[in-house]
């Protein structure tokens, strides 16, 4: 059966995507469908501007898609329950939303019946493995067009190529890629190639305006954020936007992260994410006043696991939805209200209110009184719970 000549370009309207699709219509005689997926970082005008640039390299037809709520629903939702940071630092603001992109675009494919599918990734980083596994699973069928990988080409022989096609490129603009989502903006330049410099000021998308404290209290209902300041939301979504906007002036969440790639390498990528950040520790905050040891034990080791897989594009392992499960489980009782304090460039935690505090002083106060037990019970228990390291060294002592 011969192919057709649809292919649906997963298109961001940068560098990458926007050589991508002249080079298809071009270069390769395809008729290209661009696709933007909006997962939380575009404006009406941006989009507007994307449509425009879209139409002016010749595709053949564009689409947004909006996603936002299926993302929070389906996976920022338990980034939050896990509390998910990726060696400790990143809340995996690209790596997530690149997943739901990629399944955005795969449905889109299978619903216009388009013989390939193309991205704008590189053949060095993360991103080329997760929409190429996420298409494998989804549209195995489809044919894979990955252009800048493909032809191994540098950001400025893009830019010299659509100058040469009539199209002129921001160089300077050009020179750091950014990608912003609800869950936090990533931010790559020639500072994160090294070891040892990082990012200007002038890279990070939100300069620092906000310079007073300013105290904001944000409320959680079965561990999801639906208040900030008193103002209630109607879906988790509506609240991470408003707290961005409040902290996002303070300059608040921006860092380096240091990891390891998918394709075995280290690499660098700066970030800022003010509203995930302040989100998941006020969250982890408000569970450590309501878990038990064994859940916040276990939720720690499952979380390293579940925000792997999803790092690495693995969203469709079952044992991810089993996680997701137990994550959900354990946050029946995580309501309550965290009182955060935003500063520039940092944020404070100062404590939390909750029906459901574990830390309530009838039970006793740590260090000075307790009401469930005397000090002869716990002579007696600290002799149990001692015992086999005690025999152990009475046994290897001679």
């Amino acid at each position: 059966m011969s192919k057709n000549n649809k292919v649906v370009l997963a298109y961001s309207g940068g560098l990458d995507t926007s050589f991508c699709a002249k080079y298809l219509t071009v270069d390769r005689g395809l008729e290209v469908h661009a696709v933007t997926i909006d997962t939380g970082g575009f404006s009406a005008e941006e989009l507007l501007q994307i449509e425009i640039r879209a139409k002016e390299l010749g595709v053949q037809s564009y689409k947004v898609i909006n996603v936002i709520k299926a993302y929070y629903d389906k996976c920022i939702k338990y980034l939050v329950f896990g509390n998910v940071l990726k060696n400790n630092t990143y809340p995996l603001s690209v790596s997530a939303e690149r997943v739901f992109q990629a399944m955005a675009v795969a449905e889109y494919a299978k619903s216009i019946d388009a013989a390939y599918v193309a991205h704008g990734s590189t053949g060095a980083g993360n991103d080329q493995v997760r929409f190429d596994m996420i298409f494998n699973i989804v549209i195995p069928d489809t044919e894979i067009i990955t252009p800048i990988r493909d032809l191994q080409l540098s950001r400025e022989a893009e830019i010299d190529y659509l100058k040469q096609h009539g199209f002129e490129i921001d160089a300077k603009k050009a020179a750091y890629s950014i990608n912003k989502g609800i869950w936090g903006t990533s931010v790559g330049g020639k500072e994160t190639l090294t070891s040892h410099q990082t990012l200007p000021e002038s890279a990070y998308p939100t300069q620092l305006s906000q310079t007073t404290p300013k105290e904001v209290i944000l409320k959680f209902e079965g561990g999801e954020l639906i208040e900030v300041d008193n103002q209630r939301f109607d879906h988790p979504t509506e609240a991470i936007k408003q707290l961005e906007k409040l902290a996002a002036p303070y300059a608040i969440g921006r860092d380096i992260h240091v990891g390891d790639t998918i394709i075995g390498i280290k690499g660098r990528v700066g970030f800022e994410a003010a509203a995930p950040l302040i989100i998941i520790k006020a969250h982890h905050l408000l569970e450590k006043h309501t878990l038990t040891k064994q859940q916040l034990f276990w939720k720690d080791q499952l979380s390293n696991v579940y925000g792997s897989f999803l790092h690495e594009g693995q969203y469709y392992e079952p044992l991810m939805r089993d996680m997701e499960a137990l994550f959900t489980s354990t946050q029946q009782y995580v309501t309550g209200t965290v009182i955060v304090q935003l500063k520039p460039y940092h944020f404070e935690l100062i404590g939390i209110d909750s029906p459901y505090d574990l830390m309530r002083s009838k039970f006793g106060t740590y260090g000075e009184m307790n009401n469930a037990w005397n000090g002869d019970d716990v002579k007696g228990f600290s002799k149990i719970f001692s015992n086999q390291v005690m025999i152990w060294h009475k046994v290897h002592e001679g």
